[in-house]
């Protein structure tokens, strides 16, 4: 229904119409009850402006005068030199001991910097990034956990071994940033770092997971878990670094400690069992190869004692039979030139021989006649030892 004015002077909102007031009368073109007008706001607003910047010492501070702000040459250049002081002063930074800092020009890498205070072209034309070069970085593989962080160690750390085993292998790597010197066109490791890869914690656990299953997968689960930890540490480096060296990363690889490597929970019982008998087995053969060192050299040390008296009985023999035989060759000589007297001689040391070991004196009857034969009664009173027997 379109609206209507019964009263003749009211508004569809129930105000008497724009320029005049309740009686009809006009009052500057709003009412008491009409809302602010846009041009008075305007104008109170150019009031203020001209009180807050005066054109000259005799401006109307009241805003009864067109004032402005007094734009000069010499203000304007003392604001351009504040502003280029502040933009050549925001290049100034400082490089903490043990980092390096990467400077950029138009976002090409130009130069890099040691430790101190520096300074450098500000933005836009030059950019630093501070690198921390003097740390030590770990990072663990298959360190056990709860919820899903367990689930991820966990499965990171069965990996399959060269003869079809499962091993849960735990271990770390301790890294840091490359800051040996680089050839003159390649750029330092500190820079390979901070633009080649995005993520390095990321990229040395997936390299390292990679290495280690490489090296797990060549060998037998036995040199795992007794003497081929060393080995497994050594291969696992050298691989990680290859591979990190062909990405440009610089990151230098300092030790890989593999701490232990144990069957998985479900079989870890059988297993060892396993492990036991084959300890026992390796015992036992150890055993029987330490009595066999032994005992074998000892018996060689035997036989060629045994050989070497032999040896020496065959010679003495021998030249006992080579002494006889030329004794008798002599004796023959002299039977052939005196008989008798060989004969005679050969009687002597024959009886000689034969009473040497008894205890008697033989004295032929003629041989003392008239005089009283000397007899050495202490000898005579001692015992003989006979063959075979102590004196």
């Amino acid at each position: 229904m379109p609206w209507q004015d019964n009263s003749g002077n009211r508004g569809p909102w129930g105000q008497p119409p724009r320029g005049e007031n309740g009686n009809g009368r006009n009052n500057g073109g709003r009412g008491p009850g009409d809302p602010p007008d846009l041009e008075d706001l305007l104008e109170a607003s150019r009031r203020r402006l001209r009180r807050a910047f005066p054109r000259g010492r005799g401006g109307d501070s009241g805003g009864g005068s067109a004032g402005g702000f007094p734009f000069s040459p010499k203000l304007f250049g003392l604001i351009a030199a504040g502003v280029l002081a502040l933009w050549l002063f925001s290049g100034v930074y400082q490089v903490n001991p043990g980092e390096r800092a990467l400077v950029t020009t138009f976002g090409k890498f130009t130069e890099i910097k040691a430790q101190g205070l520096k300074w450098r072209v500000p933005f836009p034309v030059q950019a630093v990034e501070i690198v921390l070069v003097d740390r030590t970085r770990t990072t663990e593989l298959g360190s056990r956990g709860t919820g899903q962080r367990g689930a991820e160690a966990l499965s990171e750390s069965l990996m399959l071994t060269g003869d079809k085993n499962i091993a849960d292998v735990t271990f770390s790597v301790d890294w840091n940033i490359d800051t040996s010197p680089q050839a003159e066109d390649e750029l330092p490791g500190p820079a390979k770092f901070a633009f080649n890869i995005e993520n390095p914690d990321i990229v040395v656990r997936a390299v390292a997971e990679a290495a280690m299953r490489e090296v797990v997968g060549g060998n037998r689960l036995e040199p795992l878990l007794t003497s081929g930890r060393g080995d497994v540490s050594e291969r696992t480096q050298a691989i990680m670094q290859e591979a990190l060296d062909s990405y440009d990363s610089g990151v230098h690889i300092i030790r890989v400690n593999y701490q232990k490597a144990d069957a998985p929970p479900q079989v870890r019982d059988a297993f060892l069992d396993v492990f036991n008998a084959g300890s026992e087995a390796e015992r036992r053969v150890n055993d029987a190869q330490r009595y066999y060192n032994e005992k074998i050299p000892l018996a060689r040390g035997d036989a060629q004692k045994i050989l070497e008296d032999a040896a020496a009985y065959a010679a003495r023999v021998t030249a006992d039979a080579r002494g006889q035989a030329e004794r008798f060759n002599q004796i023959y000589n002299e039977y052939r030139q005196a008989p008798s007297v060989t004969r005679q001689r050969m009687y002597l040391e024959t009886i000689e021989s034969v009473l040497a070991d008894m205890n008697k004196i033989v004295i032929e009857d003629d041989a003392g006649s008239g005089v009283v034969p000397y007899l050495p009664l202490n000898e005579l009173n001692r015992q003989t030892p006979r063959n075979g027997e102590s004196q």
